[in-house]
């Protein structure tokens, strides 16, 4: 029960802006605390609930990379336009129907085999809505057992990419503890 105490804490406190320093931190929080609850889901049998906070997760990544890299990003842009969008909604918002060429343009800036996972993040969203579907007409999914082996997938690959940031980031012991029930929650993997 401490334990939900703390995500909630994690999960309801406001963000900072997102021209801090502390955003990336608190994004990358949130994406370990949604990915920790996605596999809570998991045990619990709840695989559409599970699919939705993977996504979260992804989503929350997306975000601090977004905003780590936003100075290579903006020096990318072609217009001011795409430099002001970037700023005042990619970074705070990333929004979902842009979430591949966002993924593609942080590929470009180094963070190589992000598209593929953000593909796998948005399968899993079509998910959450559709559940499985054996004709795969309305979910890449025919099953359950697909989609909750892809939430599990997910979690490594947020884990792995978490771990290449911190060296970047301001890492706190919040953190390090977000970090280390994530891997737990995975079987210490």
């Amino acid at each position: 029960m401490k334990w939900l105490n703390v995500v909630a804490e994690a999960l309801e406190r406001p963000l900072p802006k997102p021209t801090t320093e502390d955003y990336v931190g608190a994004r990358l929080l949130e994406a370990l605390v949604e990915a920790t609850l996605a596999l809570n889901f998991l045990r619990s049998g709840l695989v559409r609930n599970a699919a939705g906070k993977a996504f979260q997760a992804w989503r929350a990544l997306l975000a601090a990379l977004l905003r780590l890299e936003l100075g290579k990003l903006i020096q990318m842009a072609k217009s001011d336009e795409e430099r002001r969008w970037l700023v005042d909604r990619a970074v705070p918002r990333v929004p979902t129907g842009r979430m591949k060429a966002l993924s593609q343009m942080l590929e470009e800036v180094g963070h190589g085999g992000l598209s593929a996972w953000t593909a796998v993040a948005l399968d899993l969203h079509d998910y959450q809505y559709n559940g499985p579907d054996p004709d795969m007409a309305l979910s890449k999914y025919g099953s359950r057992g697909e989609a909750a082996a892809d939430v599990r997938l997910l979690a490594k690959e947020l884990i792995k990419r978490i771990e290449e940031l911190k060296p970047r980031v301001k890492w706190s012991d919040e953190l390090e503890d977000a970090l280390k029930t994530l891997k737990e929650a995975l079987g210490g993997k």
